[in-house]
């Protein structure tokens, strides 16, 4: 991993627990204009970081409520 993508990812990471601790949904965009006024290259490496931590949070959401779905709906029919 490089110094670019390790710097990203560290803090998309951080940024993204500050956000629920703050309840501020939209801080990973400030963080971003604070790096963009010094590197385009970090600003693009952190935003990707926060997009996939972002999408890998709603996928699994989903793919949980799935499951738990696809569990309720079985014990149910074994009570029938």
């Amino acid at each position: 991993m490089s110094t670019l993508d390790a710097l990203a990812s560290k803090l998309a990471e951080d940024t993204l627990k500050a956000q629920k601790e703050l309840g501020d949904e939209r801080l990973f965009m400030e963080v971003s204009a604070v790096l963009g006024a010094s590197s385009q290259s970090l600003e693009e490496a952190y935003l990707t970081e926060v997009r996939m931590r972002m999408s890998e949070e709603k996928g699994r959401a989903f793919l949980i409520n799935k499951v738990k779905e696809a569990r309720a709906a079985k014990a149910a029919e074994t009570k029938e």
